[in-house]
């Protein structure tokens, strides 16, 4: 594939708007001439050719790194008086990657760790460290359909990182109001022996202008930068609270953590609403679902056939309460409701993405939704939330319809 001129630029501003102009413009000029792209000469150009072309006329690498240093310099020049004053040595911890890059963008320098362990999805039991990892790698492993090998190690290398947060000052605990992140945050604060000399926490449960507020991954870089100074320190009453918690939590009894869930703690105030989420991830007494599972079948219901992508997006912008899930662990829920021998839910174009299968709800589903069945012994596979175990056609702990836990026999 031919390149093309690079536009004049002489006082180091890009665009991207502009760039991506050009993209197209080029993309057009290529097919005009009926140039194919260089990786197959028998495959019409995309815009993806075009981007690349572009990227490195102007010495990128690739689009990405075109796309990440127009950011950087949009963000310089919005906002000219700010300066992030974290130090190099500063560690910033999240429970993934999502800010990472709008930290660097906002002019943050300090080093990036994350806890990726889904603490919201699988067996979370009181056991040793060793034997808590294996389970939880096999879990992420099947879940997820990672490498075991692969799993085991990358878990490894975040806990031994972990294990080291005592040593490491400054640092700041990044977090939100959803279950996936105050599991997160209870879980590092639990994992010290004693509040550390500089250790902080920014945690936020929504910011002015955004309507439907889904988590800190979706600010831009200058709202992190807004959420900097609001930060605060880590002290004796987090930790005991958060070890009270995480014991309640990995409980093989849903008592104690019902009793915090249903409390106010000025200690780590958004802790409370994510623990009675997380609570609901109980099946319900009346119909044996998760709430993530009914509210999955609800929409159904209400809306017909939808795919996997559209399914997910309807929850995370409508129906969910406290969104938690990314969409690998929204699939990940609800492959059992479609993969057991009595499903409740049917995958059509199952030679598609994932992302792009039809999801319709079966005669099965509407019962379980009516209450006439009971989820849990239809699906048929052992489930737990935290340290609660579920065995289908078993005793079990079940949520009222007061959001109180019940003994089911």
């Amino acid at each position: 594939m031919p390149a093309t001129h690079p536009a004049a630029i002489t006082d180091g501003r890009l665009n991207l708007d502009q760039q991506r102009k050009r993209a197209k413009e080029l993309l057009q000029r290529l097919r005009a001439e009926e140039i194919h792209a260089a990786d197959d000469p028998h495959r019409p150009p995309k815009l993806a050719d075009a981007q690349r072309l572009v990227a490195r006329n102007l010495g990128f690498t690739n689009w990405p790194q075109l796309k990440a240093h127009c950011d950087a310099l949009a963000f310089a020049s919005r906002n000219p008086g700010f300066v992030a004053d974290d130090r190099p040595q500063t560690h910033h911890w999240r429970c993934g990657n999502d800010i990472q890059h709008s930290l660097r963008l906002a002019g943050f320098k300090g080093q990036f760790h994350m806890l990726s362990d889904p603490l919201c999805m699988g067996p979370v039991p009181a056991v040793s460290e060793d034997d808590y990892c294996a389970l939880r790698s096999r879990f992420i492993s099947q879940a997820f359909g990672m490498d075991l090998r692969h799993a085991r190690q990358r878990l490894d290398g975040e806990y031994a990182s972990l294990a080291l947060l005592e040593r490491q000052a400054p640092g700041v605990l990044w977090c939100e109001a959803d279950a996936y992140d105050q599991l997160f945050l209870i879980r590092v604060l639990a994992s010290l022996a004693e509040v550390p000399d500089d250790l902080s926490l920014i945690e936020s449960d929504g910011v002015p202008g955004v309507q439907r507020f889904i988590g800190i991954g979706q600010l831009a870089p200058e709202v992190l930068a807004w959420l900097w100074p609001q930060r605060r320190k880590v002290d004796t009453a987090m930790l005991s609270l958060a070890r009270e918690a995480w014991a309640a939590y990995r409980a093989p009894s849903p008592l104690a953590w019902a009793a915090l869930a249903q409390g106010r703690h000025t200690a780590l105030p958004l802790l409370a609403p994510a623990l009675l989420r997380q609570l609901q991830e109980l099946p319900g007494l009346a119909d044996g679902l998760s709430l993530t599972e009914r509210l999955a079948l609800q929409s159904l219901q209400d809306l017909g056939p939808q795919t996997f992508g559209r399914l997910f997006a309807e929850l995370m912008a409508v129906r969910e309460p406290l969104p938690f899930l990314g969409d690998m662990m929204f699939h990940a829920l609800l492959r059992p409701l479609i993969d057991s021998p009595r499903p409740l839910i049917v995958e059509t174009e199952q030679e598609q993405q994932w992302t792009r299968r039809t999801l319709s709800l079966t005669a099965l589903g509407h019962q379980v939704l009516a209450g006439q069945a009971y989820g849990l012994d239809l699906i048929g596979c052992e489930r737990w939330v935290g340290g609660v175990q579920l065995r289908p056609g078993q005793g079990h702990w079940a949520l009222d319809a007061g959001l109180q836990p019940i003994w089911r026999d």
